[in-house]
């Protein structure tokens, strides 16, 4: 609920600041429009005309952010969050079609001279002016717009940026006039209005793109699949897809996970996905997490020795306090991939909770004991592995057979409890210092 509230809060703040810049915009366009008619300077005239047009845009901008801040509800359970994106594809053909039209002034202005009697102080002080303003429009709009991940102000944002130069290239175009230089003051007209075009059709294009839900942040989708695959209990990460409604981004992807987990072991690990990426990403809206066993994977089993003597090396009647470990592969058949030496005997204190933590980092699926406790068999299952009982003294050969003739059973529950882990903790002490 915070989030949806937080995310509510920043549209307004962008549709206050679209409706701030359209008062400016109105405040410019009526001063070069007045200024340009008293000193009959039909290009400053004409920016006014220019200025104008972007009223309509902040207008365009403001609406579609209001409209995207509304709550969501049921006829709209989604919200309305592409009504900025429409506001986008909006400015963007406005965009293309003033460009459109400053290209045709400026080709006209290639062959005519405006004639000044004096020197035109006044229009050129305006021309400044409309560059300040615009620039602080530009600025703003930017800053709210990029913190917002709003495509309508940032478009905005880049239509005042062109601003600024436009106007200067006016007041250019104003002193070549009274100095009598042609040709100049059309092309830069036309070079600007290019620039422009080029704009609106890449907002339009954008816009498209995300109407039609295609994938316009591939970094994005890589880097959250990246993480995902980085959790503990996923097995591989398939179909992420991003699909951008507004400002926000909603994610859906397929994780596979070991066909033995449980479902509510499932439900939780989606639950923790889901929880991650929220706090990484302010601008993800919605998660969407759908999980599935993946079938051809091969298993990993950690199995406590008491030596290594390769299929017969003999179960540890310990867990944490064994000498050595065998990682196993486990597909069609069992492998023994691995030895390593248990590092953590020379502690006295949290050997159990060392040894979990050196052996997760293997991403095993299934542990064979003989007898576990309380700490260790709770960390062990909160990391989704499958902890099976065997009988004492059996061998790595005896519990690959047992495995394939599926007659080894989960434990349910710790063999023992903290006090006695304890207890055998302070009696193996107690042998050694004797």
């Amino acid at each position: 609920m915070k989030q949806q509230t937080d995310q509510i809060n920043a549209l307004r703040q962008g549709k206050r600041i679209a409706i701030w810049a359209g008062v400016v915009n109105t405040f410019m366009a009526l001063m070069k429009g007045v200024i340009g008619y008293i000193f009959a300077s039909p290009i400053l005239i004409a920016d006014a005309f220019h200025s104008g047009a972007d009223i309509f845009l902040n207008l365009a901008s403001s609406f579609g952010l209001w409209m995207a801040s509304r709550e969501k509800s049921d006829r709209f359970p989604y919200g309305l969050y592409k009504a900025e994106t429409i506001a986008c594809l909006i400015i963007g053909v406005s965009m293309t079609m003033a460009g459109t039209e400053i290209l045709k002034e400026g080709y006209e202005k290639i062959f005519v001279i405006t004639p000044y009697t004096a020197f035109p102080l006044i229009p050129i002080v305006a021309t400044i002016v409309s560059s300040l303003l615009s620039s602080l429009i530009a600025w703003k709009m930017k800053k709210i717009g990029m913190l917002i991940s709003s495509h309508s102000l940032i478009a905005n944002a880049q239509e005042a940026f062109l601003d600024i130069f436009v106007s200067l290239v006016v007041m250019i175009g104003i002193l070549l006039g009274f100095l009598n230089i042609p040709y100049v003051e059309g092309l830069i007209i036309m070079l600007i209005a290019l620039m422009i075009i080029k704009l609106g059709l890449t907002n339009c294009w954008v816009s498209i793109l995300i109407l039609l839900d295609g994938n316009v942040n591939p970094d994005l989708q890589n880097e959250i699949e990246d993480k995902i695959n980085r959790t503990y209990g996923v097995k591989g990460v398939s179909d992420v897809k991003i699909r951008q409604s507004g400002p926000f981004q909603l994610v859906e992807c397929i994780i596979k996970t070991k066909p033995t987990i449980p479902l509510y072991h499932a439900h939780e690990l989606s639950n923790r996905i889901e929880k991650s990426i929220y706090e990484d990403y302010d601008r993800i809206e919605s998660v969407f997490i759908h999980v599935e066993p993946l079938m051809e994977h091969s298993l990993y089993a950690i199995v406590p020795i008491e030596g290594f003597d390769n299929e017969q090396s003999i179960v540890s009647q310990h867990f944490s306090r064994a000498p050595c470990y065998a990682l196993i592969q486990i597909n069609d058949t069992c492998q023994i991939v691995d030895i390593f030496f248990n590092e953590f005997l020379k502690n006295t204190m949290h050997i159990g909770v060392n040894v979990v933590k050196k052996l997760i980092q293997f991403k095993i699926d299934m542990v064979f004991v003989v007898q576990m406790g309380e700490i260790t068999f709770s960390m062990l299952t909160n990391h989704y592995v499958d902890i099976y009982q065997v009988p004492e003294h059996s061998t790595l050969k005896d519990i690959f057979n047992r495995y394939y003739e599926k007659t080894i059973q989960k434990m349910g529950n710790a063999s023992h409890s903290v006090n006695e882990s304890l207890l055998a903790k302070e009696t193996t002490t107690m042998s050694v210092k004797s």
